[in-house]
């Protein structure tokens, strides 16, 4: 179907990543993994800041202290809102890098890790609490991107990208995940970054796809958003009333980007978003 999308924030991100809605702040965040920064928008104002990091930067999400929790190439940090910042995990691994970080219900990190080269079983999903335990649940993950919860909190949804499947998880009361199973397999490209909308459906941004998928929860695909940039890497709904999609694409890897390629687009009124928890720490 034809796409009404909409230049929010023009950039030439090497690779964009990691749209967030800060409820609190009335801002999307986001990052740019490569550049190491961490960019954020006011739709309502137009107004923008970026931060630099010493490190390619995974995944930035909103605090409930305020501040930022940081998912970096050594492991994960907390920004505190007067810029002073502390390791929480600190894991370095030669090779290896954050990606791809999601909150759960229970205000938990969910944070990714992959390779540079890309090697398989090289990533993990870890989950990290407010007080810095970590458990890792999957350890052999070669790039770990999207993940997001059903609106009740009983499933998960997780991407490791060159699966080329958006898998599934039964959610127990512990929070873990168990009985892992496909929900879709995506041929057009391969799946990145995913949100979850109030309905219960999966959007997925398709890398080498230049589309938004959204699948139901039973898997099937019923809307495809088209779009100029051949590597869209995720989304999710911001807006005051959680109604626009933003997406975040990247330029890395590419011989001629489209002009569009690296900025973040947004698609006005295309569905209903769920509020997402700050992260507890």
């Amino acid at each position: 179907m034809t796409t009404t999308y909409e230049l929010a924030v023009r950039e030439e991100a090497a690779l964009g990543e990691g749209p967030t809605w800060d409820a609190d702040g009335g801002r999307l965040i986001w990052v740019d993994i490569l550049g190491s920064r961490v960019h954020t928008y006011d739709p309502a104002s137009g107004g923008r800041t970026v931060m630099t990091s010493e490190q390619h930067v995974g995944a930035a999400k909103p605090r409930s202290g305020g501040g930022l929790v940081l998912n970096l190439r050594d492991g994960v940090g907390l920004r505190d809102p007067d810029g002073t910042f502390r390791w929480l995990h600190h894991e370095p691994v030669p090779g290896r890098r954050g990606n791809d970080a999601a909150v759960a219900p229970d205000g938990s990190l969910w944070a990714g890790t992959m390779r540079y080269d890309e090697a398989p079983g090289g990533g993990t999903l870890s989950r990290i609490t407010g007080d810095g335990t970590v458990h890792t649940v999957l350890d052999d993950v070669a790039v770990s991107n999207g993940t997001g919860w059903s609106p009740d909190g009983r499933l998960m949804y997780y991407v490791d990208s060159p699966t080329r499947r958006i898998d599934v998880f039964d959610v127990g009361d512990d929070g873990l995940p168990a009985g892992r199973r496909a929900l879709a397999h995506v041929e057009r490209g391969f799946p990145d970054g995913l949100t979850v909308d109030a309905d219960g459906c999966v959007w997925v941004a398709l890398w080498d796809g230049g589309a938004i998928h959204r699948y139901t929860p039973s898997g099937d695909l019923d809307r495809v958003l088209e779009l100029p940039v051949e590597r869209p890497t995720a989304c999710a709904f911001g807006g005051a009333d959680l109604a626009d999609l933003y997406i975040t694409t990247a330029r890395t890897g590419l011989q001629a980007p489209h002009p569009l390629s690296g900025s973040l687009l947004v698609v006005p009124g295309a569905g209903k978003g769920l509020a997402q928890p700050a992260f507890a720490g």
